[in-house]
């Protein structure tokens, strides 16, 4: 399994680097497009849809899809902007009060409901992906990699010192302890980001400028929080399913939303926050 992962990941790895860092803006937002419309289809199965339903759904997933795209190279960026930070701000929404009501009262809607609350989950991804890339491929490469760090700090402390159950009904493999490690890794991460900022302009030295990079400390604490909440709905939704996958497109990894769960969270709500900066 593990040699199936690493395979998978080498051979993703410079597909999603080079159309990040080499291709043209519309390249871009249609190559994430192909990512959301994935994930919208497999989520269509964890809100299982009837047949004929689900027809219907990603019919219309894909027709807003594309207006999306069409949206985002023909509007002026001023009017793209106003219409991403509406929709980060919706997002937010769901992901601070919504999604963790969700989760602490198990709620299992029917699939209408469940299928609608895939687009607040998907779409608001694809829009960060569009506006991160945007502001430059290192700051959305860097919000990735917070996740990246945050999931890779929690294994390894929950592993060594995980004792409390996070979420047993939801994912019995989460602990506090992990939770409290990712945390601390993500700390470290972002002070050798603000210290990288303070030597020398990059990308990312606005965003570790405010309140001398205190304020950019604790929004990377609340990301990683908020990469917590994404990673458990995404569980609570395919234990509901009855899946332990989104789908096996992935090899070792399962499907696109089994590895973008924590990036819906997190990416939209990191994008309003720059987005409200510019």
């Amino acid at each position: 399994m593990l040699k199936t992962r690493i395979i998978t990941a080498v051979a993703i790895m410079p597909l999603v680097l080079g159309m990040l860092f080499l291709a043209p803006a519309a390249g871009w937002s249609l190559f994430a497009l192909a990512i959301a419309l994935v994930a919208v289809w497999e989520w269509s199965r964890l809100a299982k849809l009837p047949a004929a339903a689900q027809g219907v759904y990603l019919a219309l997933s894909g027709a807003l899809g594309a207006a999306a795209w069409l949206a985002s190279l023909r509007l002026p960026a001023s009017e793209f902007l106003v219409l991403a930070r509406g929709v980060f701000g919706v997002a937010a929404v769901f992901w601070f009060v919504v999604a963790p009501l969700w989760l602490a009262r198990g709620w299992r809607p029917g699939p209408l409901a469940s299928a609608a609350a895939g687009w607040l989950v998907v779409w608001p991804t694809w829009f960060a992906l569009v506006f991160l890339r945007e502001v430059s491929p290192w700051v959305l490469l860097a919000v990735a990699a917070l996740v990246w760090v945050a999931d890779i700090a929690a294994y390894f402390a929950g592993r060594k010192f995980g004792k409390r159950k996070l979420a047993p009904a939801v994912s019995p493999g989460k602990s506090w302890e992990g939770v409290y490690g990712g945390m601390a890794g993500v700390l470290a991460y972002g002070l050798v980001l603000w210290w990288v900022s303070r030597q020398q302009a990059t990308p990312l030295t606005a965003l570790f400028t405010p309140a001398g990079g205190i304020a950019a400390l604790v929004a990377m604490l609340l990301l990683t929080g908020l990469s917590v909440v994404g990673d458990l709905f995404e569980s609570w939704m395919k234990r509901g399913a009855g899946m332990k996958d989104s789908s096996q497109l992935l090899p070792g990894h399962g499907g696109i939303l089994d590895r973008i769960d924590a990036l819906t969270s997190t990416l939209p709500v990191a994008a309003l926050a720059i987005a409200c900066l510019r």
